[in-house]
């Protein structure tokens, strides 16, 4: 899967289009955004901040839809209530690979990386809760004459 790009044919919806704008592109002036990208396990997630009413918006979905069960909502949502700028910024993320788990992590991994660009005041209480330091347990590789990683065949006497 590496070197294939999984958004290349994929038009995203435009988080800016209100009632008025209908079409595909949106004539606007430049938004300021801040990049934040955030990885966990095999997922990786591109995030943009921008100033908005705190809209989280995951592959062109909000991400209530994406994250069914309410701890990965709180794991995504981590970084912003931690530093109290929930209201403040609406965020656009682009994740893929991994699992449902994963993503979480990856994003809310990006999304504070984005809030220390947006605010370097905000690195010290991230950094506290840990939201900024990249969690890098993967899934072991499995080795020769075992069944998985670690797991050995029974052992036998006779």
């Amino acid at each position: 899967m590496k070197g294939r790009n999984p958004f290349k044919n994929y038009n995203f919806p435009s988080p800016y289009q209100g009632e008025g704008n209908t079409g595909d592109r949106v004539q606007m002036e430049k938004q300021t955004y801040f990049y934040g990208t955030g990885r966990r396990k095999t997922a990786v997630a591109r995030v943009r901040l921008l100033p908005g009413n705190g809209v989280i918006i995951v592959n062109g979905m909000p991400y209530e839809e994406v994250s069914s069960r309410l701890e990965y909502r709180r794991t995504i949502m981590k970084p912003l209530l931690v530093t109290s700028t929930v209201g403040r910024y609406n965020a656009v993320v682009k994740v893929a690979g991994g699992g449902i788990l994963g993503q979480g992590g990856a994003i809310s991994h990006g999304i504070a990386r984005a809030l220390v660009r947006a605010d370097e005041s905000l690195k010290p209480i991230l950094r506290q809760n840990g939201l900024l330091t990249r969690d890098s347990r993967a899934k072991e590789r499995k080795k020769a004459g075992l069944k998985r990683a670690r797991k050995a065949p029974q052992y036998t006497k006779r």
